[in-house]
């Protein structure tokens, strides 16, 4: 994308509670988690490689490398896998839904939508296409076509990613209110990238102070250093906010960089295929036995997948895998966490009943939060949680109020006893 600069902030945005949230961070994952173990996606490759140099036909392990190379960035080894696995089972639509997504991820949203086609052509349904398609809509600035993608990617293995996506995007609509109701259930479960979201969705509604005090509380200090990107944000076209956002793709015109470029991965030394006779042969210089797999630093030759070709650019690799979502306790609660409260009163049953209202008024905000009641010595309190730690609490409580409800910070101690609400 001529007068595009891929760019990277320096080291991170701001931090929430532990986890690092970058200005534009890969995708959680790509058409599906890159792995079904709570690892980081540098260890899930190196697992896909070892498995591979067991036999280079495992269609899934391929399928599998390739999204943790998405998730890190690389575009072209990400290509690569896909290709490879595309030539092992041609009838599948994950193939060319993941090369769809790696020419999304570079940018070019036009030349990813003939593989989203193709995909779809394969029997690919778009709860699996919607979370990368519809960033290729956002891309090309036709926002109510992200959305209906986004929407029905929460019901897909995207669904994280695309809550992410579908309150930027609404973001970008204009739509400050829905935007933060779409991002409230990831807030509420302490998701870490949550934070950057909500910051990015301020800023781009016009609200820049805001969004720099949502950043400078998560992490103080760091205003000064953001502030200029997130004051651009709104004046920039629909598309090019997307790609802000998303990719940390932005405008370079007049020569001003608010982070410095993603550098180049070297090459290892032992790797000698030649860029122009075999697209894989660097998979294939990884995949054998003698060759010690080094995830972290390989760089892919050329790449020419069919249709549109792959060209390698300079790709930012900055990504912090999401925190797995908050399990809810059907067990009575008794160590101190930090909640809301909703209300209070003396009849429990009320209290249920009152949240079940709350959550059919509020669905978007709701989706996915659990009531609690809080019984102590004569009085019970409606609660929701608990949360990892203040500033969770602060922001939903902040979303809260969005749509009229008060709610205030409560820590429950040894003598109270947690349990859901009837209708959970």
């Amino acid at each position: 994308m001529r007068g595009l600069l891929h760019i990277r902030v320096i080291g991170a945005l701001f931090a929430c509670a532990g986890g690092i949230a970058m200005v534009a961070a890969a995708p959680a994952s790509a058409l599906g988690s890159y792995s079904p173990y709570n690892e980081t996606a540098s260890a899930a490759l190196a697992r896909y490689l070892r498995a591979l140099a067991e036999d280079p036909k495992d269609f899934q392990s391929l399928i599998g490398a390739g999204r943790a190379a998405l998730v890190l960035g690389d575009m072209q080894s990400a290509a690569g896998f896909f290709a490879r696995a595309d030539e092992v089972n041609p009838r599948s639509p994950q193939p060319q839904a993941g090369m769809g997504a790696v020419q999304v991820h570079l940018g070019d949203a036009r030349a990813a939508m003939p593989y989203f086609a193709r995909a779809q052509q394969l029997g690919a349904t778009q709860a699996l296409l919607g979370c990368e398609r519809g960033l290729a809509y956002d891309l090309m600035g036709q926002q109510a076509l992200a959305q209906a993608d986004y929407r029905a990617a929460l019901s897909g293995p995207d669904a994280d990613e695309a809550r992410r996506r579908l309150a930027l995007s609404l973001a970008i609509s204009g739509d400050k209110a829905g935007a933060i109701a779409a991002i409230a259930p990831l807030s509420a479960k302490g998701d870490a990238t949550s934070s950057r979201i909500r910051a990015f969705v301020l800023a781009l509604t016009g609200d820049s102070s805001g969004a720099m005090i949502a950043v400078d509380a998560a992490m103080p200090g760091s205003w000064a250093s953001v502030s200029p990107f997130l004051q651009r944000l709104p004046a920039l076209p629909a598309g090019a906010k997307a790609a802000a956002v998303n990719l940390g793709i932005f405008p370079d015109s007049n020569g001003t960089a608010y982070a410095y470029a993603a550098p180049v991965r070297s090459a290892p030394a032992t790797t000698t295929a030649s860029t122009t006779t075999d697209r894989l042969a660097g998979i294939d210089a990884l995949l054998r036995p003698s060759q010690p797999a080094a995830p972290s630093v390989w760089q892919q030759p050329a790449l020419q997948p069919t249709p549109p070709q792959v060209q390698p650019r300079a790709v930012q690799a900055s990504y912090a895998p999401p925190r797995p979502a908050t399990v809810q306790r059907t067990a009575p609660v008794r160590d101190d966490r930090i909640w809301l409260q909703l209300a209070s009163g003396s009849n429990t049953g009320a209290l249920s009943d009152q949240f079940a209202r709350l959550k059919t008024e509020n669905r978007d905000l709701f989706e996915g939060i659990t009531g609690y009641v809080a019984q102590g010595s004569g009085h019970a309190r409606l609660v929701i949680g608990p949360f990892r730690g203040p500033s969770d609490a602060r922001i939903f409580a902040s979303d809260l109020r969005t749509v009229g409800i008060d709610a205030f910070r409560w820590t429950n101690s040894d003598s109270e006893r947690i349990v859901p609400v009837a209708a959970e």
